[in-house]
């Protein structure tokens, strides 16, 4: 078992993994990728105070989902589409991503913004709970992403795992869950989230049959390879 004491000091709130000076070096980086449809996605993000993964995130969803040649993505909780965008660039015309979320009105903006974008022909959006979702599925997926309600990325793990073709990837959001999973003292936003994600992380990093790794960008997005022999 990894021992998790350290020398955190118990009356912090959280942990930012990496100084936002870097964060923000890397943004300026990235001013190819500037678009009117993003810089709206974004602009609404902070007017509704809505998480989405950002611009350094997105661009590393697109450069993961290239690299195996994705050409099939499953979502587990779409919000608007943001991460969407990134993968819909990835899979290329033929390519398809399934976004799944519980908001009617989440799917009438991620439509608006990914048809702005010349996206949305790539997209099969349903609105529902994403596992129910996705038990109603039976292919295997290139990549299946993750970023439902903290509590249940257990759940979402061990559903996913079997459906990940060969040398496809697993990828999950928020599994530093603001260094909580860090710290010996946190309080959650919800009771029961942080434990979640420490059991999400070492079923995943414990499983034989996938390669792991946390990038520790933003809040963590933790990226696992199904192996292939």
């Amino acid at each position: 078992m990894t021992d998790r004491t350290s020398s955190t000091p118990s009356n912090r709130t959280s942990i930012v993994p990496v100084d936002p000076a870097i964060e923000n070096y890397m943004r300026g980086l990235l001013g190819r990728t500037d678009t009117p449809v993003l810089r709206e996605m974004e602009a609404l993000a902070v007017q509704r105070s809505f998480p989405i993964v950002g611009r350094l995130v997105g661009v590393f969803l697109e450069s993961l989902a290239r690299s195996v040649s994705a050409e099939s993505v499953f979502e587990f909780g779409s919000g608007y589409g943001y991460s969407a965008y990134w993968f819909a660039r990835a899979v290329g015309s033929e390519g398809r991503v399934v976004c799944t979320d519980g908001d009617p009105l989440n799917r009438f903006q991620a439509e608006h913004f990914l048809k702005a974008a010349g996206l949305w022909e790539r997209i099969d959006f349903h609105t529902g709970l994403a596992q129910d979702i996705f038990t109603r599925t039976h292919e295997p997926f290139d990549i299946c992403y993750n970023d439902v309600d903290k509590g249940d990325y257990p759940e979402v793990w061990r559903l996913a795992k079997d459906r990940i073709r060969p040398g496809g990837l697993y990828i999950a959001d928020n599994v530093l869950w603001h260094g909580r999973v860090a710290m010996d003292e946190y309080t959650d936003i919800v009771p029961g989230w942080t434990e979640a994600i420490l059991e999400h992380n070492a079923l995943i990093f414990g499983d034989p049959d996938f390669d792991a790794y946390i990038n520790p960008i933003r809040d963590g997005v933790l990226v696992a390879r199904k192996k292939t022999g």
